[in-house]
């Protein structure tokens, strides 16, 4: 069984940094292309940031800087550090797996709240 598990979201001040994890089981994540997603009430889910096999990165333009996508092989893990936390970042944050090499295959964490309020 492959698993995604999202932890350490929760409420932060404006200004205020979070990390997110993503632990995996079921698959090794330094072979698959690895995301952050999130998604606000309303909203379309959104690409946050990525992180290739390869260890290229891709971020939102939006973001400016603020965010940045980590990952640990030792430990199967994928970190996403938030820093200057704006209240537009509000939204369930979700871990991705993703591979095609061949037909696409995905995978989807259960997600973790983040809200950003004063």
């Amino acid at each position: 069984q492959v698993q995604l598990v999202e932890s350490g979201g929760g409420l932060v001040q404006p200004g205020g940094s979070l990390r997110l994890s993503c632990a995996a089981s079921g698959i090794i994540v330094s072979i698959y292309h690895m995301g952050w997603f999130r998604q606000a009430p309303g909203k379309q889910r959104e690409l946050v940031a990525a992180i290739t096999s390869g260890g290229n990165t891709n971020y939102a333009g939006s973001l400016k800087g603020r965010f940045t996508i980590s990952r640990d092989n030792a430990k199967n893990t994928v970190y996403l550090q938030m820093n200057s936390l704006k209240p537009e970042d509000t939204a369930v944050y979700y871990c991705n797996a993703a591979r095609w090499d061949g037909p696409l295959i995905e995978y989807w964490g259960q997600g973790t709240q983040v809200t950003v309020s004063s």
